[in-house]
């Protein structure tokens, strides 16, 4: 059975030259994945996506999540084309709904259909397919296809969803599909289950499809100062996941509480209201032992890939070495066994 991955995701918020040199490091680390992240008002993916495969041989890249309600399909299909391409067949597609698009007036409607059809045109497009397709909400003509060569016509495909109906979805067409901002090991049986339908209505076994579990990770060998930390990340990003984790109660007057300083800007006192016990179920945080921990209990849980996610310590170099060197060794990566049928 083949191992665990361990990917280190990164925001797309540095200057030309760092992504290479974490890239490096990571690689040399022993990591198998590098993920840039798809979120609103961060540089395009594509960006340090390619950086990073003009000095790698070996890891994994994509991006986790692009959009299909502000980057076309067919401009999807060429940027997972080029990564692919610059990568010698490493690339995977990450497609999600995406979040905050309010912020810049684009309508999130059909969000089902309009993933399922993305992922259609996308493929279509890669396989060389010119026949046409007739969607409700994405459509290509008779005769449309790529005017170049691809690397590969079907590279991976993630769907990022925590839903029982973008997991079922997943079951369906996806390869992986990642739960992002949670560390909770109790999500990965959530997650299988939902996955199921979809799976099983296509003859698939719901293992077939890879679990990726990723979170904000702040790792020192200062673990209160990684925690504190890590408490100040997750409030900005608590009152949109917390509701997601049926496995999670949190009382309403905390969540209003920490959204409330969140919104005024305050995200030191936001996040000191987060407890120990909440802060470990959406976030990797402390010294390498702790983590490590985190870490496993996921593997243990039966997760295809565990994803630590920016700022990974109190610096992005700091943090990153330490994961390598201090946190992978302590990992032991043997998949757990999942029955063939589920």
């Amino acid at each position: 059975m083949t191992a665990v991955e361990i990917g280190l995701g990164l925001q797309g918020d540095k200057r030309p030259g760092d992504y290479a040199r974490l890239a490096r490091s990571a690689e040399e680390h022993g990591f198998d994945v590098l993920t840039v992240f798809g979120d609103l008002m961060y540089q395009p993916p594509i960006f340090p996506l390619l950086e990073m495969a003009g000095v790698t041989e070996r890891v994994r890249l994509g991006t986790a999540c692009l959009n299909p309600y502000s980057m076309a399909p067919y401009e999807i299909a060429g940027q997972v084309a080029a990564l692919d391409l610059a990568s010698r067949g490493r690339a995977y597609l990450g497609l999600a709904r995406g979040t905050w698009l309010d912020a810049v007036g684009i309508d999130q409607r059909l969000p089902l259909t309009t993933l399922e059809e993305a992922a259609q045109v996308v493929y279509r497009l890669l396989r060389g397919d010119s026949g046409g397709y007739p969607g409700k909400v994405f459509r290509l003509a008779p005769g449309t296809a790529l005017r170049y060569a691809v690397h590969r016509p079907d590279p991976p495909l993630l769907l990022g969803a925590w839903g029982a109906k973008g997991a079922a979805l997943a079951g369906r067409i996806a390869d992986e599909i990642k739960v992002g901002g949670s560390a909770n090991p109790a999500m990965v049986a959530v997650i299988r289950d939902r996955v199921r339908p979809g799976a099983e209505a296509v003859g698939r076994a719901a293992a077939e499809v890879g679990i990726v579990l990723g979170a904000v990770t702040v790792v020192d060998t200062d673990g209160a100062a990684a925690r504190n930390r890590a408490r100040a990340e997750v409030a900005m990003y608590l009152a949109v996941v917390a509701g997601l984790d049926p496995t999670v109660e949190i009382p309403a007057d905390l969540l209003a509480r920490v959204k409330g300083l969140v919104d005024a800007g305050h995200h030191g006192a936001a996040g000191r209201l987060v407890p120990d016990d909440l802060l470990d179920l959406f976030a990797f945080s402390g010294t390498p032992d702790q983590v490590a921990a985190q870490a496993q209990a996921l593997i243990d849980a039966g997760v295809r890939r565990v994803e630590f996610g920016t700022p990974h310590g109190l610096s992005d170099r700091r943090g990153v070495e330490l994961l390598g060197s201090a946190v992978l060794p302590l990992l032991r990566r043997e998949p757990a066994r999942v029955d063939p049928c589920g």
